[in-house]
């Protein structure tokens, strides 16, 4: 099998790299040709503009900075690739812009799919990647065995532009829980806990112990808030009486105050006595949009997962 890559950067001369190293006939274009040194050492080829790219390839990876660079080499690929060819945008996308390109590219018999990746660079160099796939069914099953030469968690999410979505939603919770953290820990640090101590202690609690999307299975998914684990009213008073100590201490506590006025909200419901989740339903009415999973899905995919 061909392989076309474009865009050696951090992430993607990594990949790409990968790539060769599984055997595959690699064909490699960057803006800057000099990236391409140790890809062309490996064996692979070089090629002077994504038509050439597409030109040489059976499937095509991109791995670019975002929507711009991708909707770019977009001629080139249409122009170069063959009826039965496929596109991977391995690029942290916009759905919108993916599900474009797919209606694009489609007419001629070439499938696009989003395939953002999720590793970092260190996971990009030893292959430990997840990889989020949205697009044709046939196409991810044709190119699968390419997708595992450069992650081992890759997974076909759904639709066009549902690999996007999923990286998306990724991405910006873990900003925001960053966002978090640090608004309490300079909170704790300021309190007197030397820094060192507090972060030993806070990683074996119950937040430290858990993977962070794991906490949604039990009640946020289900739409199951009766009997609480823990009550509303019990964690509302936790959040206040951080929130006044970031007061008394001179900390702004701009996430926390947010956190504080959903719970309540939540609790002019009259949900005090439920589970303190139950105040992620406040979001779900304004999203429009209503989240309830059967429980034995849920265990389908720690049981798949692990």
């Amino acid at each position: 099998m061909k392989v076309g890559f474009i865009g050696l950067g951090t992430m993607g001369a990594a990949m790409a790299l990968n790539l060769r190293k599984a055997g595959y006939a690699l064909t490699v274009h960057d803006l800057k040709h000099e990236a391409a040194a140790p890809h062309l050492a490996a064996g692979a080829q070089w090629a002077g503009s994504p038509r050439e790219v597409a030109a040489a390839s059976d499937v095509v990876l991109t791995s670019l900075p975002g929507p711009p660079e991708t909707e770019a080499v977009a001629d080139g690929l249409l122009e170069g690739l063959k009826s039965g060819g496929a596109w991977f945008d391995l690029t942290t996308n916009s759905p919108t812009v993916v599900r474009k390109l797919h209606a694009r590219l489609a007419p001629k018999g070439i499938a696009v799919l989003d395939a953002p990746v999720s590793g970092g660079p260190h996971g990009a160099k030893s292959g430990k990647l997840a990889l989020w796939v949205g697009g044709d069914k046939t196409a991810f099953d044709r190119y699968r065995e390419v997708l595992d030469a450069i992650g081992d968690q890759v997974l076909y999410i759904g639709a066009i532009g549902a690999g996007s979505v999923a990286k998306l939603v990724h991405n910006c919770a873990g900003y925001a829980i960053q966002t978090a953290m640090a608004e309490v820990f300079t909170m704790g640090v300021k309190a007197g806990v030397p820094a060192l101590d507090l972060w030993a202690a806070v990683r074996q609690g119950a937040l430290g112990r858990q993977r962070t999307f794991d906490r949604l299975s039990r009640q946020f998914l289900q739409g199951s808030f009766d009997p609480p684990d823990f009550a509303l009213k019990l964690a509302t008073k936790d959040v206040r009486l951080a929130t006044e100590l970031g007061r008394e201490l001179g900390v702004p506590m701009q996430v926390s105050d947010i956190a504080l006025a959903e719970m309540n909200a939540a609790i002019a419901r009259g949900w005090g006595e439920r589970d303190s989740r139950i105040a992620m339903l406040l979001q779900e009415e304004r999203a429009g949009v209503e989240i309830k999973v059967p429980k034995e899905d849920i265990e389908a995919v720690f049981k798949r997962d692990g």
